[in-house]
């Protein structure tokens, strides 16, 4: 939820003719920033925090990690082309 903005029964029923799961379909900066969603996610749990504030805090970082990730790649796409 914090990283693709729905569910996996979500995804699944507005995707019925896709095969296997959001995972199968993201990007290579979707699945880095989900490891590590998942890592600090583990970390919130152990520190108790409620799964309502988790969830804000994974989804502002999400943003930001994409941000970084997406930035970096087209960075470096355009410092080869030169």
């Amino acid at each position: 939820m914090a990283l693709f903005g729905t569910t996996a029964k979500e995804w699944r029923d507005a995707n019925p003719n896709e095969k296997g799961n959001m995972r199968d379909h993201a990007n290579i900066h979707q699945l880095v920033c989900l490891a590590n969603l998942e890592s600090i996610n583990a970390h919130f749990i152990e520190e108790g925090m409620p799964q309502a504030e988790r969830l804000t805090k994974l989804n502002e970082l999400a943003i930001r990690q994409m941000k970084v990730l997406v930035e970096t790649n087209v960075t470096n796409r355009l410092s080869k082309k030169k």
